[in-house]
């Protein structure tokens, strides 16, 4: 499995990113594709995800309802829609393929999921 993060950038409070995961290397439609993030000074933690074969998603409650997220299936793509960002958003975010159901991202430890090499966003105040 090979994931390619991008879309990262530098957005005010308030402002607006979409990211993308560009994935390849197994069969899209028997996965879990989960957002990540990683602050300074904190772990790794899971924030969303989506079954590309049901369009199922889910969010942890500091995201819900400012996060989207999204697949287009037929081009490999996961998207993650980033409203009224807030300065502790500010991470590295990353995506994985797995094949875990999507409530693990708040239970199982991060060594079991495989990340691309994230890309970085910058919320200032």
């Amino acid at each position: 499995v090979q994931v390619e993060e991008s879309g990262g950038g530098l957005v005010q409070t308030g402002g607006s990113l979409t990211l993308s995961c560009a994935l390849s290397g197994f069969n899209f439609d028997d996965y879990k594709i989960n957002w990540f993030r990683k602050s300074r000074g904190k772990e790794r933690e899971g924030i969303s995800c989506i079954n590309v074969n049901d369009g199922s998603t889910y969010y942890i409650d500091s995201v819900k309802d400012r996060f989207t997220i999204s697949s287009d299936n037929a081009k490999y793509t996961v998207y993650l829609q980033m409203n009224n960002l807030k300065p502790e958003d500010t991470a590295v975010y990353y995506c994985a393929a797995e094949l875990f159901p999507c409530e693990a991202i708040e239970t199982l430890s991060t060594k079991y999921y495989s990340f691309g090499q994230g890309t970085q966003v910058t919320v200032s105040s």
